[in-house]
């Protein structure tokens, strides 16, 4: 099935605000609503939003800080990848490493070198599904104690 980032409309907000994760996923990654909020607060991080579409079934969200001037511990950057859902219904499936996959080739089109993100330590939590596509951890924390990690992007 083709993964897509898709933009977030009004035909179809309602969708993807309706994906939610795993109840025990929950501690690790918030709602695409908060994640929402969060991009209207803080406009200042330059969030990029978009759908992700297996298809034409919307399965997932994804957020970035888009070249961003770093101001850490708030904002991290440039390439900063500030929010990953995969619907509880889609996951195992291949969309969160694909989505992941497309962010990298995007941000590394544009210049980037490296992408970060962060994730809340924990058993059930990301960190093997980010170690496994590369991210290694930079020994940093962020402002509310998550691992900071890196993926080095590559010119090819």
């Amino acid at each position: 099935m083709v993964v897509t980032l898709r933009e977030i409309t009004d035909e179809n907000r309602a969708a993807i605000i309706a994906l939610r994760v795993a109840p025990e996923q929950e501690r690790f990654v918030g709602s695409v609503r908060d994640a929402l909020a969060d991009a209207a607060r803080y406009a200042h991080a330059k969030p990029w939003c978009r759908a992700v579409y297996a298809g034409d079934e919307p399965v997932g969200f994804v957020m970035l800080s888009w070249n961003v001037s770093p101001r850490p511990p708030d904002v991290i950057g440039p390439w900063f990848l500030w929010k990953l859902a995969i619907d509880e219904r889609y996951q195992g499936r291949g969309y969160g490493a694909e989505t992941v996959r497309q962010v990298a080739a995007l941000v590394r089109a544009e210049g980037a070198t490296q992408l970060l993100t962060s994730y809340v330590p924990g058993d059930g939590g990301p960190a093997g599904f980010y170690r496994r596509l590369g991210f290694t951890p930079t020994g940093e924390l962020d402002g509310s104690g998550e691992i900071i990690v890196r993926l080095a992007l590559s010119e090819t």
